[in-house]
């Protein structure tokens, strides 16, 4: 396993464009870290995001964890790339011949995945830790280390996330393409199905379906904290509105995503195959 990865490492530093985009990943999660512990002014009112509490324990972790989450379609390109550049540059054939084989091929690829997500995810929980100290009102062991299962529900809808973005590099072999098939098929989820089954059924249905679809399903895992903020719950209830959500992870949310899970890297192998390469 061990020189799998390092097979795969070797490719992904020798690629100027991965690198530039892994780096990226990082210095972004670090620039809004930073961005939402500065003071600014609206008009005569000052503004400090850190006063608000979303640096407080349990609660920067699902703030941060959610946060984080958009900034996975660098690795996203990361990953299509990675696998398209296998095809393009034809390095794949050379490796079945050298006597790499196509479990092999996979396996390297699912493991690169799986180190991705992994340090994707001590990141966000160190960069979430660091903040958290310098700047939570709530410092107990028992506090800080509580509401961490969003750490856990961030690293299962990336591994879902990803693993489709791999069987999508697999499937289509040109990462343009198959990143123009991500944004088509982010399209059909959201519009095309919702509008189909809302008009000729009912939206509350469409939203039902969707939310068993691929990318929603993956995003659904970890729910928007900013209703979770008093300043925001003070301003809705001046509106009179009431925001009486759930923002726990929820165990048939997560289920799903583990089923695509299996679903895309059993597709992925069973394409490798049966291709002729």
């Amino acid at each position: 396993m061990l020189r799998l990865l390092q097979i795969e490492f070797k490719k992904l530093w020798l690629n100027k464009a991965s690198k530039v985009l892994i780096i990226s990943y990082f210095a972004l999660i670090i620039f809004i870290a930073g961005l939402t512990a500065i003071k600014f002014n609206i008009g005569s009112v000052q503004i400090h995001l850190a006063e608000q509490g979303i640096f407080n324990f349990p609660y920067i972790w699902h703030a941060n964890s959610w946060v984080a989450s958009f900034f996975k379609i660098f690795f996203a390109v990361v990953i299509v790339s990675m696998v398209a550049n296998e095809y393009s540059n034809k390095t794949l054939k050379q490796n079945l011949i050298d006597g790499l084989s196509k479990k092999e091929f996979l396996l390297s690829k699912l493991l690169t995945v799986l180190v991705f997500t992994i340090i994707s995810t001590l990141f966000v929980f160190l960069v979430s830790l660091i903040l958290g100290l310098i700047y939570s009102d709530y410092n107990e062991i028992s506090i800080i280390f509580s509401d961490l299962e969003y750490l856990l529900a961030y690293f299962i809808k990336h591994i879902g996330f990803f693993s489709f973005c791999l069987f999508i590099g697999i499937l289509i072999k040109r990462s343009a393409f198959a990143l123009g098939f991500l944004a088509i098929w982010f399209i059909f989820e959201e519009i095309i199905i919702k509008l189909i089954l809302g008009f000729s059924v009912s939206f509350d249905f469409a939203d039902s379906i969707i939310n068993f679809l691929p990318l929603r399903s993956s995003w659904n895992v970890i729910d928007e904290p900013i209703s979770r903020i008093s300043a925001i719950k003070t301003v809705a209830a001046q509106v009179g509105e009431d925001f009486n959500f759930t923002y726990g992870v929820e165990f048939s949310e997560v289920l799903i995503v583990l089923v695509w899970t299996t679903i895309f890297i059993t597709l992925s192998y069973r394409l490798l195959k049966k291709r002729d390469l």
